[in-house]
């Protein structure tokens, strides 16, 4: 015998010092005959002592044999093992029948009558959960295939008895994401499907790009495959909230080989607009539930806030001003330093908010919560000596900390050592203290001041001046030149490079640069009077706004709200999705011990109150002011969610999204055998992938696994009528001795 929660012994010591205490306390104050004093504690000591024992758990270990082990039989329920594979593989059976018929064949022709007399058997099926089955009753209708769930459901469903191995027959789709656990016992699976498919067309994709274009053009990037049909051409057609919008006929290259397009779409500001990507079905398709598939575009939570800091007073100035002013999703303040005053301190113009402006008062705010209201920020012109150090450690925490967008311009700011060796250096994407010894040779310049797109800059949101690729090089072409440029050195380790230029003596240098730095994003424009692209250029053309607007765009809109929601992709219904939570004050320090209500909307109008919690995987002492809460749609379509945090009576802030339930059919996506999670699963669980047909092998696997499954069973000693009864007769007797003896 032994204890499951066995004392140290010098705590097992006070305890028992505590009881012998207690039960002689009990009686020390009744005028008694010592005998029955001494009786009437021992009675009290032996039960408190024995509720000890039971706490501590007095547990039997018995092994158990071989007769005994487990083999638990998992068969796929979900609805794509209902499909009928046409050209199935080698051991699989004949083509035409539906996949959980061959399971099925496999269980009561193969597996039952090999593993009977050597093991205690059981056939379960999984897909939303996991049930006891039989080979008749098995089935394909689940909605999805959640592998993980269904190996910890086996887990603790025969906790505490020896398992040889578990027995798996599935065509490898899972909708859950695999995630092997210790303690997971071997599993040897066996596929049931077709490694190659007949005819089927299939979506494979559907993403929708960063709202940064002109006029509030998004890009919808399309990927779609066709198996069986050659490359007989086929219909892509794009639908806007169930609404017919475009048609386009892709040729594949090659059998088999996907095709990518590009639908360019205008959504609507004020509500979520869901788009989809539909092939129509044709006659014969293996899998006709993917034929399609929906992304969600989010509208604008609010304006984008930039704040405009101007060194000196300057053409470009007014220029920028004027095309940022045209975007009705931008809100942008302005500081143009102006000059000195009497007493010789900086005057500036200040063009901001009533709310904003008394920040700006002395040319640049001076907390962290002001320059935080911001998503975007323009330094143009600025010499690093018109800013203090605590601005510039600031303005690097408003990138790396609030996940803002920095852009810097203007000779002034690089000249003279300009922003070399202060906190923002490494916040920019191009080296400044090597200056101009570093060249681009690998892309090469069109002349002298010219814009030459470099290969990342042709795909980059940024640089997209039409919707074509060819219109967007023939514009930058016909781009007048800068004035000059300022040569900094070469891009940092994880910067990219979007134009270049020539400089002297020919080569090429970087004109504009991105980088992510830490949560935010940064750019750099190392020209001269950029806005020559506006007056050497017809009126017509709008090519000086579009790529100012759209820097702009690309560096503010994924700067966060301090009450931040983040949503799952590619959720189904029936999944228990996690709706995570980021809390942070107006200076984006996270704010741990806050209460977080969410409220969940479904298509129907049903809602849902719910209460987010830190998460159980946090460590202990990590306050990064996350919460989740977790719900379960049951019906697909658009669910409206929305979060407000507060601690006591005080409100932190709010925030809503709109999530995609459905968009979808995860179940029936890709419908080929899936080798590769059936391989991931058995080997990372110490088993292994078997053929349909090879019963020998998996007898000898199993078999050599019932030593390590006649492992140490517990039997818990105190779990019985027989401990509640010894408990009830020492305290009866207690109860009927001091009630004989006059005791109350």
């Amino acid at each position: 015998m032994t204890f499951a929660n066995l004392l140290p012994w010098w705590a097992l010591g006070l305890v028992l010092a505590a009881i012998a205490a207690i039960a002689w306390s009990a009686y020390a104050r009744f005028a008694v005959a010592p005998r029955r004093r001494n009786a009437l504690v021992a009675l009290r000591f032996v039960t408190l002592v024995l509720l000890v024992l039971f706490l501590m758990r007095p547990v039997r270990t018995t092994l158990d044999g071989a007769r005994d082990a487990v083999v638990p039989i998992l068969v796929d329920g979900s609805r794509s093992m209902s499909i009928e594979d046409v050209d199935v593989d080698v051991g699989a059976g004949p083509g035409g029948r539906r996949r959980i018929d061959r399971a099925r064949d496999v269980v009561t022709g193969m597996l039952l009558p090999l593993l009977g007399p050597r093991f205690h058997a059981e056939v379960l099926t999984f897909g939303d959960g996991l049930a006891l089955s039989s080979p008749a009753n098995l089935g394909a209708t689940a909605r999805r295939s959640d592998l993980s769930g269904a190996l910890a459901a086996v887990r603790e469903r025969y906790r505490g008895r020896p398992i040889a191995g578990i027995v798996l027959l599935s065509d490898g789709g899972d909708t859950s994401g695999v995630d092997l656990r210790d303690g997971t016992p071997p599993v040897y699976a066996i596929g049931v499907g077709a490694r190659t498919v007949g005819r089927d067309r299939e979506v494979l994709s559907v993403t929708a790009a960063e709202a940064v274009f002109d006029d509030s053009r998004v890009d919808l990037a399309v990927s779609a495959v066709s198996h069986g049909h050659g490359t007989e051409p086929f219909a892509l057609r794009l639908l806007e909230n169930g609404r017919p919008v475009e048609v386009r006929r892709a040729a594949p290259a090659a059998d088999g080989v996907p095709v990518r397009e590009i639908f360019h779409v205008s959504p609507s500001r004020g509500a979520p607009t869901v788009y989809t990507i539909e092939i129509p079905e044709t006659p014969g398709d293996l899998v006709p539930e993917n034929n399609a598939r929906s992304t969600l575009v989010q509208p604008p939570t609010r304006l984008r806030r930039v704040l405009f800091v101007e060194g000196a007073p300057g053409f470009e100035h007014s220029f920028l001003k004027r095309a940022w002013a045209t975007d009705s999703g931008l809100e942008v303040d302005s500081v143009v330093r102006k000059g000195k005053n009497e007493q010789g301190a900086d005057t500036f113009y200040i063009q901001a908010s009533r709310s904003r402006s008394d920040a700006l008062m002395t040319g640049y705010p001076k907390r962290a919560e002001d320059l935080f209201a911001y998503d975007a920020l323009v330094l143009a012109n600025v010499e690093a000596t018109q800013l203090s150090r605590s601005e510039l450690e600031t303005t690097r925490a408003f990138v790396a900390q609030r996940g803002g967008g920095l852009l810097v311009l203007g000779a002034r700011s690089f000249a003279r050592q300009g922003l070399a060796n202060t906190p923002l250096e490494e916040v920019l994407p191009l080296q400044l203290s090597d200056r101009g010894d570093a060249a681009l040779p690998a892309v090469s310049s069109r002349g002298m001041n010219l814009v030459g797109l470099s290969p990342a800059g042709e795909s980059h949101p940024v640089m997209q001046l039409a919707p074509a690729l060819d219109e967007t090089r023939k514009r930058w072409n016909a781009a007048p030149a800068l004035a000059s440029i300022f040569p900094l050195g070469g891009p940092r380790p994880g910067a990219t490079v979007l134009a270049v230029t020539g400089g002297a003596g020919g080569a090429a240098r970087a004109l504009v640069a991105v980088q992510r730095y830490g949560e935010g994003r940064s750019m750099v424009f190392t020209g001269e009077a950029a806005w020559r692209w506006r007056m050497l250029l017809p009126s017509s053309d709008r090519s000086y706004e579009t790529f100012w607007r759209q820097a702009v765009r690309w560096l503010a809109l994924p700067a966060p709200d301090p009450i931040a929601i983040g949503l799952p992709a590619g959720a189904s219904p029936g999944e228990t999705l996690p709706l995570r939570i980021a809390v942070r004050n107006a200076a984006f320090v996270a704010q741990p011990d806050a209460l977080v209500d969410v409220r969940v909307t479904a298509p129907d109008g049903r809602i849902e109150q719910l209460r987010a919690a830190v998460p159980s995987s946090a460590n202990v002492g990590e306050d990064d002011g996350r919460y989740v809460a977790r719900f379960r749609p049951d019906q697909p379509g658009v669910y409206r969610v929305s979060a407000e945090a507060r601690r006591g009576s005080t409100t932190l802030g709010s925030a809503s999204a709109a999530l995609l339930v459905g968009g979808a059919d995860l179940e029936m996506t890709d419908p080929r055998l899936n080798l590769q999670v059936l391989q991931r699963i058995a080997l990372g669980s110490g088993g292994r992938v078997i053929a349909a047909g090879d019963g020998p092998a998996l007898l000898e696997a199993l078999s050599a696994g019932v030593p390590a499954a006649r492992i140490a069973v517990t039997h818990d000693l105190w779990h019985n009528g027989w401990s509640f009864a010894v408990i009830v007769v020492l305290l009866g007797a207690e109860w009927i001795l001091r009630r004989r003896w006059g005791l109350r």
